[in-house]
């Protein structure tokens, strides 16, 4: 495998980002994984506190590790446009820098907290882009609840929520839950894997999301483990959620 730090120009961010990505050595094309961070962490997140560069060592898989700032991989309704540095301009510039399968049946995305948040959404408001996705831990009630009430939040951060999804977020673009009434009504969508640990602060997020989609009879994984949000978790689990991509891309 080589892993490559990335600095590439996002027109949407209007500057130079980065992402790490991990390459297997050997002829392609091959099958992206876009794998995303959570609120504090950063591109380096994923490599440095886990082990999935062992983990896809024998896949025929390419690891995206995008910074996505701590902008929720949304358009923020004030600031930065995360969700279009990465659909409009990292997946083109992956696809044309990197031996990829550029289609719909090669790629899919992940991500923990924030990330799986991000993954969740983007699967479902861009299915044609994505074969699956899944969330670890993800805050799922974003963009519909904001954030579950149990989690301590200074005024400043209720602030920086409102100013990514916007005074009613419910019901709009990033609501996950909403996203997913619409994504029944497409012939192609993602394959949805969902896990969250027992001791998480956001299970009730993960579970009222499950229960949407069981609702609406949207086909999906869910899965409850004893763990916390944090890394002992994320690096046990990261392991069923690259099986789960396996799968659905074919390897």
């Amino acid at each position: 495998m080589a892993l490559i730090e990335v600095k590439w120009w996002s027109a949407a961010l209007q500057k130079q980002t980065a992402a790490t990505v991990i390459v297997p050595q050997k002829a392609g094309p091959h099958s992206v994984l876009y794998l995303l961070h959570g609120l504090s962490d950063d591109h380096s997140a994923w490599q440095r506190r886990s082990r999935v560069e062992l983990y896809v060592a024998d896949l025929p898989l390419i690891v995206v590790m995008p910074d996505g700032g701590r902008g929720f991989y949304c358009d923020a309704h004030v600031g930065q446009k995360y969700e279009s540095a990465l659909i409009s301009d990292l997946i083109p510039f992956i696809d044309e820098t990197f031996n990829t399968r550029a289609e719909r049946s090669g790629r899919c995305i992940g991500g923990l907290s924030m990330g799986g948040y991000g993954a969740a959404k983007l699967a479902l408001k861009f299915p044609e882009l994505f074969v699956s996705a899944h969330s670890h831990s993800g805050a799922l009630g974003f963009g519909h609840e904001n954030f579950p009430k149990d989690r301590p939040m200074d005024d400043a951060f209720l602030i920086e929520l409102e100013r990514i999804a916007g005074p009613n977020p419910q019901g709009g673009e990033n609501d996950c839950h909403a996203l997913a009434e619409e994504a029944l009504k497409m012939e192609q969508r993602p394959a949805l894997r969902i896990d969250c640990g027992t001791e998480d602060y956001l299970l009730e997020s993960n579970r009222n999301f499950h229960a949407h989609l069981k609702n609406i009879g949207y086909a999906h994984e869910y899965e409850e483990f004893s763990g916390a949000h944090n890394w002992d978790y994320w690096d046990l689990h990261i392991r069923g959620a690259i099986k789960f991509h396996a799968r659905h891309l074919g390897l």
